[in-house]
């Protein structure tokens, strides 16, 4: 075998696994399909506060912390290293550049993804009316028209924040009810500046350099009608980075993988750590939890085997 353990995702969860694979004297690889380390960090505006030990004025400080942290040990790792398969019999993975590496065991640390609307002009107006952040980009919103589709806390949270400065801003939802807290639908029904479409879902993103105007359907009458937009910020929620695990383990009904206690999965010799396997608790601090047991539990298991899971 090439390692004792290769690490798939280089956000929290992963960095943690990776510090503790070196704790524990195991031979380790952390592999990130990006350029940086960081995953849902680097898209963390806000102050972070919760987390015990560490507070961060935004998740890329927090990163950078992480980071400076892991690279005290001989942290061995590859960027734009993407997998594309996992052979969980042979205990091999393959990437994306053809190279292949085999393992005692697989932790896989890939995250989660914002889910995208899959309309017409969704891609091409990224950057180009269609916000990454309220927080981030609520002073390039002011005195505009602003669209906000989801109907949970953080579309209503941003639609809060992005009202200090719009114009106006409208917040789509596809269904009838809310899945946010009720003092935040409160806040945001009460509010001059916010109007509420409900059962409603945008069809198409229409514009020339920039984002002008949305194609909406009504869903309960069927019918299409248009609204002028200057901006637009799409919180439809998130959904697990495993297209590569499907018929390989155990995934649930949305696509995150199943784990017991240890942090293993349906197959032997592969655990799941952080938001990938953690949909009710997506925090920094159970992802830096779930490396540190991962590596523990895959440590314990080859010390019981005599080096081999």
């Amino acid at each position: 075998m090439d390692f004792d353990a290769i690490i798939i995702g280089g956000g929290a969860a992963g960095l943690s696994a990776s510090v503790w694979c070196e704790e524990l004297g195991l031979s380790s690889l952390l592999l990130e399909s990006g350029d940086e380390f960081g995953g849902q960090l680097l898209y963390v505006y806000n102050e972070i506060k919760n987390h015990l030990g560490i507070e961060a004025k935004d998740g890329r400080e927090m990163r950078d912390v992480f980071v400076t942290q892991a690279q005290k040990s001989r942290f061995n790792y590859r960027l734009n290293s993407e997998v594309l398969t996992i052979d969980p019999e042979k205990k091999t993975i393959s990437l994306k550049s053809g190279e292949t590496f085999s393992a005692q065991a697989f932790i896989i640390a890939t995250g989660v993804r914002r889910r995208k609307l899959n309309v017409a002009g969704e891609e091409i107006f990224k950057g180009k009316g269609i916000l990454e952040s309220g927080t981030r980009d609520k002073k390039t919103v002011e005195g505009k028209k602003v669209l906000i589709v989801g109907g949970g806390d953080a579309a209503f949270e941003n639609a809060l924040i992005l009202s200090e400065t719009a114009s106006e801003v409208t917040l789509v939802h596809r269904g009838k009810n809310f899945r946010a807290r009720a003092e935040f639908i409160e806040r945001v029904g009460n509010h001059p500046k916010v109007e509420i479409l409900t059962e409603t879902i945008v069809r198409e993103i229409i514009g020339t350099d920039e984002l002008e105007v949305v194609k909406f359907e009504n869903l309960k009458t069927g019918e299409n009608f248009y609204l002028p937009v200057d901006a637009m910020l799409i919180r439809i929620g998130v959904e697990p980075n495993t297209d590569f695990l499907h018929g390989k383990i155990e995934l649930d009904e949305k696509g995150y993988i199943k784990v017991n206690n240890l942090c293993e999965t349906s197959v032997e010799g592969i655990f799941a750590v952080g938001d990938v396997a953690c949909p009710l608790a997506p925090t920094v601090s159970s992802a830096v939890g779930m490396g540190a047991t991962a590596a523990k539990t895959v440590s314990s298991r080859l010390k019981a085997v005599g080096s081999q899971i």
